[in-house]
């Protein structure tokens, strides 16, 4: 038997399918033209009915807290990698000095 693969399809791809089958009210048309399940397309509709409002609900206090929180480990890393690299100097420098070079 040989693997069949499956056809990964955008988001984007997957609202505008779903908003033509909301328009037209026919999902099996719109399933063929695409070369989808009428299944398929119905389970796109379903989740764009349940959840397509949640594109309007922004939470500029939790983007901002998980920046910031970002932007915190980000600097962290900057400070570890200077102290690393800060020794590795030091280290070049005292070997380098030893060996007459």
């Amino acid at each position: 038997m040989s693997k069949i693969e499956r056809r990964k399809h955008s988001p984007q791809f997957k609202a505008d399918i779903a908003l033509k089958a909301i328009e037209t009210g026919q999902v099996a048309e719109i399933g063929r033209q695409y070369g989808l399940t009428p299944g398929q397309v119905s389970k796109w509709v379903s989740y764009l009915k349940e959840n397509g409002s949640n594109i309007f609900v922004t939470t500029p206090d939790k983007e901002i807290g998980e920046l910031k929180s970002k932007l915190s480990k980000l600097e962290q890393l900057i400070g570890k990698k200077e102290i690393e690299l800060s020794l590795m100097k030091n280290f070049m420098d005292f070997y380098g000095s030893k060996n007459g070079k």
